[in-house]
């Protein structure tokens, strides 16, 4: 091949054909504008002074597909490693499907679980809220929480709450009349799933109550009730109250833990709505207070601190609530201002 030339700032090359007798290297046939040569079939002459190629042995009979075995000849496949248990497929949410042939492996398939799907329960929270924040005070909203709870969770008899304040008796609520009996004697006898819940602050399960050796002295009247399984989840309002939520179920072997699971997150929004009731309570019980105040101010003419000292002291010796007695002071002064 020619030295390469310059022509106008270019490097140009020379192409130079082979040789003839040479055959031309891929390089050159691009170059050329040629295409490449296609193989030959047949085996090259030796070059003279090369070393002969051996002749390679026979190569084996190679098995077609046709030759396999069927797959349902093969035996099934070990899918346990040595020393494992085999796994359990009662487990619940999964359920493994029957074996149609001999040598089929087990396919398990995931159970859509019993409880809500989780934009049914952002609905029945949203429901709950609602419902619980238009009420006029906590003793409402205790009863609409019950009725509700009992329509989230299927299978449920009754569903009482109790919350027990400070220095007051305790406020009851429930879904309906249904084993009332068994209810009242658990608050009477002072023993129970839902007391136990509220005073250990922890959740209590009952599978059956009309065996449980915990509380004998409720076996009898569950059984008159029909009453078997008892949930009984604490409920907490603003760290000054606290109580339960007990779900009564007729099916043995208490509730499913996806429905329970539903049960515990309808408390859990419980508490933080009751806990704004209770906030807006103070609020307005504070300004009903505050008046009060002043309408004893104006009338004795005393100060600030000597007036809430006698209303104080004026609730105290009538035993009612110091909200109470404003509300009263408030509508007597207004009585007397119309007169």
């Amino acid at each position: 091949m020619s030295a390469p030339q310059r022509s106008s700032g270019r490097l140009v090359s020379r192409r130079v054909p082979p040789a003839s007798g040479v055959p031309a290297t891929p390089n050159q046939a691009r170059a050329s504008g040629r295409g490449r040569t296609p193989a030959p079939k047949s085996v090259p002459p030796a070059v003279p002074g090369s070393p002969a190629v051996p002749d390679l042995p026979a190569v084996p009979n190679v098995p077609t597909v046709s030759d396999l075995p069927a797959a349902s000849d093969l035996p099934a496949p070990d899918l346990l490693a040595p020393g494992l248990p085999a796994p359990d497929l009662s487990v619940p949410g999964f359920l493994a499907a029957p074996i149609a042939a001999a040598g089929q492996v087990p396919t398990v398939v995931a159970v859509p679980p019993a409880g809500p799907h989780p934009v049914e329960l952002a609905a029945l929270l949203h429901e709950l809220s609602a419902r619980l924040l238009g009420a006029d005070g906590v003793p409402q909203a205790l009863d609409r929480l019950a009725v509700f709870a009992a329509g989230a969770v299927p299978g449920t008899l009754r569903c009482s709450v109790a919350l027990i304040g400070e220095g007051g008796p305790p406020v009851l609520a429930a879904s309906g009349t249904r084993a009332q009996a068994l209810d009242d004697l658990q608050h009477s006898s002072g023993h129970g799933p839902g007391l136990e819940a509220a005073r250990t602050r922890a959740l209590v399960t009952v599978q059956e109550l009309q065996s449980d050796p915990r509380w004998p002295e409720l076996a009898e009247c569950a059984r008159a009730e029909g009453v078997h399984g008892i949930v009984s989840i604490p409920l907490e309002v603003q760290r000054s109250s606290v109580g339960s939520l007990s779900l009564f179920v007729a099916r043995p072997g208490g509730i499913d833990p996806e429905l329970l699971l539903t049960a515990m997150a309808v408390v859990n929004q419980a508490e933080v709505l009751l806990s704004e009731l209770r906030r807006r309570e103070g609020l307005r019980e504070g300004a009903t207070v505050d008046r009060a105040a002043g309408v004893i101010i104006a009338q004795r003419g005393c100060g600030v601190q000597e007036a809430y000292d006698v209303l104080r002291e004026t609730a105290q010796r009538l035993g009612l609530d110091r909200r109470v007695v404003a509300e009263r002071l408030i509508a007597a002064a207004a009585r007397n201002a119309e007169a």
